[in-house]
């Protein structure tokens, strides 16, 4: 068992280990070449002449069987650089490197994970009814931009209410800023935030504040700078399926066992290594497996059944609103994994609130039933087929508990994938902002708040990233015709004026604002954030043990529902809810005791242009 406030180290098949005795086993799956060889930057002692050992810098690896070659080098310690070297004289870095000090094309360094210890020795975790989740680019979060930096905003964090960091990716990635999407070395915090040791300390810090820290991680594809897994280890990727980036990660083909394997040590190696309470799954759609054994299957298996100290959260993001991932036990426990990224809730929220209507938020402009379907049972698509993406969509979601959807009206893709990278805040009327953060705040699906969110910054986060020259151009000219078929930019001027994701100003415009919290506007909007999270703190968490699944609603017409959500213990929660710019009737009289009333109430069957309405009786 792994047990906390002790050092940590997950040991694996694959990369560098340290062994007894000042050596260290390295490890390399390589079936394209009968012969690797690893080159050592060794910082040598002297022997007692003075005299340096004279030792070679390359040393051949032992072909092992199924494509493996592995060596155990003595006299190598921790901090020791290194690379693989193929038989043309090409020279790579370690694909499970735990450590990139000259970033993705510089050599490997070995890690002492033992090196670190941890205060953390009664961490336990927090349930999944307590989450409410801050999603947090490291870069951007502070001015200095790093792990260390990090820490100085706990106190904030826990005093806003949130009880959950979400980072962005950190695994290593070409340049010095990017979102994280583009990591080339799964094992690695990139450089640029600080070393393995300085992500361990945030964690660390956050635990005794009480905050459990989740991690975003990629298993879909690998970025396009940095990956040399094709020259010596193609079997780790397959032209039999395509995906965004090309072809796609090998899970259902020859040597895809070794892949397969390689994903669940890397989500097990930042669970075990650094502590962390739970993952998150960036687009598991795109991961294509066709084997009996679904990857997703197996992974949240493996990960269910690995002892911890602490509990663990499992979220997915999948726009296949796949329920099958998401199913409980007989006790309201989840088997695979805890929650996923509502993305329906937040485009039915974004068009009411925005009124934008042009690609997928089309599909969310109708009668209402998007919105009800939403709000009470997770999934607005369960199976009905989608114009925009010509097809049906999704699984029948009511049988889920709320607590199996994460709401948000922001995150980083909803933010970043506009071509400005604004804010909902400077998109909508401030009735509307107000409403429907109130809505999804006090919901009973768990909240993830995006930076910033929260005292209305009006910083934008646009799409970032530092490729080389050429590849720079690429992205450069990709980005803006991604946005040829809007409106706003079918002409080349318009397009002109999107901001250049590899410009360094991209990422310097999308750190936060944080001077802003000392004018009164943005200062009482934090208390407003403040005060609604005290309300779900004390009165809707308690209440999510005991949901065990959606809710019934009653639509009164496009943006007007009222929805009641039932627990095991008789309780009954109830929101009314008008989005519309227009006074609508037909709510009936609040049961129970009024937990928020956002907006007016004209009477108790009219609600007021942009109000919800929460009451809860026993």
């Amino acid at each position: 068992m792994n047990h906390p406030g002790r050092p940590s180290r997950h040991c694996m098949a694959f990369g560098a280990e340290l062994a007894d005795g000042g050596a260290v086993r390295f490890r390399l799956w390589a079936p394209a070449h009968p012969r690797i060889e690893l080159e050592l930057e060794l910082e040598l002692e002297l022997d007692g002449a003075g005299q340096r050992p004279d030792r070679p810098r390359r040393l051949a690896l032992q072909p092992e069987h199924g494509g493996w070659h592995g060596l155990t080098a003595a006299a190598v310690r921790a901090g020791a650089r290194y690379r693989f070297v193929l038989p043309d004289g090409t020279r790579v870095p370690d694909p499970a490197s735990r450590f990139q000090p000259q970033d993705v094309h510089g050599p490997s360094e070995v890690i002492d994970p033992l090196a670190y210890h941890w205060s953390d020795a009664g961490w336990r975790g927090r349930p999944w009814h307590e989450t409410v989740l801050y999603e947090l680019h490291i870069g951007a979060f502070t001015a200095a931009g790093t792990f260390t930096a990090a820490i100085e905003r706990l106190e904030y964090l826990v005093t806003l209410g949130v009880t959950a960091i979400e980072l962005m990716p950190v695994a290593d990635f070409p340049g010095r800023r990017d979102w994280g999407y583009d990591g080339a070395f799964p094992f690695a915090p990139d450089s640029s935030y600080g070393r393995p040791e300085d992500l361990k300390a945030l964690i660390d810090a956050a635990h005794a504040h009480g905050l459990m820290v989740l991690l975003d991680v990629v298993y879909n594809h690998f970025g396009p700078e940095g990956n040399y897994l094709p020259l010596y280890a193609p079997q780790f990727f397959t032209e039999r399926h395509r995906t965004p980036w090309g072809a796609a990660v090998n899970f259902d083909g020859e040597g895809s066992a070794t892949v397969r394997e390689f994903f669940i040590q890397n989500a097990l190696y930042w669970l075990i290594e650094y502590h962390l309470d739970g993952l998150r799954f960036d687009a598991v759609h795109a991961i294509i497996d066709t084997s009996a054994q679904h990857l997703l299957e197996q992974l949240g298996q493996r990960l269910r059944d690995q002892p911890l100290a602490r509990v663990v959260h499992l979220v997915l993001e999948n726009e296949h609103n796949q329920a099958c991932w998401l199913e409980r036990d007989v006790d309201g426990q989840p088997t695979l994994y805890d929650g996923q990224w509502n993305d329906d809730l937040h485009h039915v929220l974004h068009v009411a609130a925005s009124g934008e209507s042009e690609g997928y938020y089309g599909d969310y402009h109708d009668d209402g039933t998007a919105l009800a379907r939403a709000l009470a049972q997770g999934f607005a698509f369960q199976g009905q087929t989608m114009s925009y993406r010509g097809r049906a969509r999704g699984q029948p979601s009511a049988q889920l508990p709320p607590a199996a959807f994460v709401a948000f009206i922001q995150n980083h893709d909803q933010i970043g994938n506009r071509a400005f990278g604004e804010r909902l805040s400077c998109l909508a009327s401030p009735e509307a902002l107000w409403a429907v953060t109130a809505l999804y705040l006090l919901l009973p699906q768990v909240p993830l708040l995006f930076m910033g969110e929260e005292w209305h910054s009006g910083r934008p986060f646009q799409f970032f990233c530092d490729f080389g020259a050429q590849l720079a151009d690429s992205v450069r000219h990709g980005r803006r015709a991604e946005f040829e078929r809007f409106a706003a930019f079918r002409d080349s001027a318009a397009r002109a004026r999107i901001p250049d994701p590899c410009a360094e100003s991209s990422f310097l415009d999308s750190k936060l604002d944080w001077e802003k919290l000392a004018e009164p506007a943005h200062a009482a909007a934090l208390r407003w954030y403040t005060e609604l999270l005290a309300v779900r703190r004390h009165h809707i968490a308690p209440l999510l043990p005991t949901m065990r699944h959606g809710g019934d609603y009653h639509l009164l017409g496009p943006g007007a529902v009222s929805v009641q959500w039932r627990t095991t213990l008789g309780a009954v929660l109830t929101a009314a809810v008008n989005l519309r710019a227009e006074p609508t009737t037909g709510f009936t009289e609040p049961p129970g005791r009024l937990l928020w009333q956002q907006g007016l109430a004209i009477d108790h069957a009219t609600l007021a242009a942009w109000s919800v309405r929460f009451s809860l009786r026993w």
